[in-house]
């Protein structure tokens, strides 16, 4: 495990974060939530949103999946992912949407971000709700070719942070 250069919980908490927050926008599973939170920690993500009915720590099916990544990532609640949005935009976040929608950016021709951004993934089924991808800035697509055209919430998080992450950690790595 020393090899593997882990961070304690007090040097996670005190490193640099990535300039990005999560919003879980009425997520139904606990594993999802958990796994969204390990992600998080895996990228420095600087915290994470739970909004309407998204399960929040501590529950042992949260645990499950974060193994303790709860203890290392900020969260907090809203009862609405409206109040979330409004708290994010008075902080100068730019906000996008992780939804299949008219005029999305293709994750992959995504700019690199120029500001603190907030990204919102919506319910497994219902996808981010239709006035919360309004009041977004844009929305950010990830390219399918399959047949389904969906992937789980914990797999589409795990891809959009990788990528809105490699910017800041290619920059480390050049300086």
């Amino acid at each position: 495990m020393d090899e593997l250069g882990r961070k304690s919980v007090d040097e996670f908490k005190k490193a640099p974060k990535t300039p990005i927050i999560v919003v879980l926008d009425n997520i139904r599973s606990m594993h999802n939530v958990g796994s969204v939170f390990r992600t998080a920690d895996a990228f420095l993500v600087e915290a994470i949103f739970l909004c309407g009915y998204t399960p929040q720590p501590p529950h042992r099916d949260i645990h499950k999946t974060a193994l303790g990544a709860t203890e290392t990532v900020d969260w907090l609640y809203f009862p609405t992912t409206f109040e979330a949005i409004q708290t994010l935009k008075s902080r100068n976040y730019t906000l996008f949407a992780v939804e299949q929608a008219l005029g999305s950016i293709s994750l992959e021709k995504f700019p690199e971000p120029e500001t603190k951004i907030a990204v919102v993934f919506g319910n497994e089924v219902e996808g981010v709700n239709a006035e919360v991808v309004n009041l977004c800035d844009g929305c950010i697509e990830i390219p399918q070719w399959g047949m389904k055209h969906s992937l789980n919430i914990s797999v589409a998080a795990g891809i959009v942070l990788w990528k809105l992450a490699e910017y800041r950690f290619n920059q480390t790595e050049t300086n």
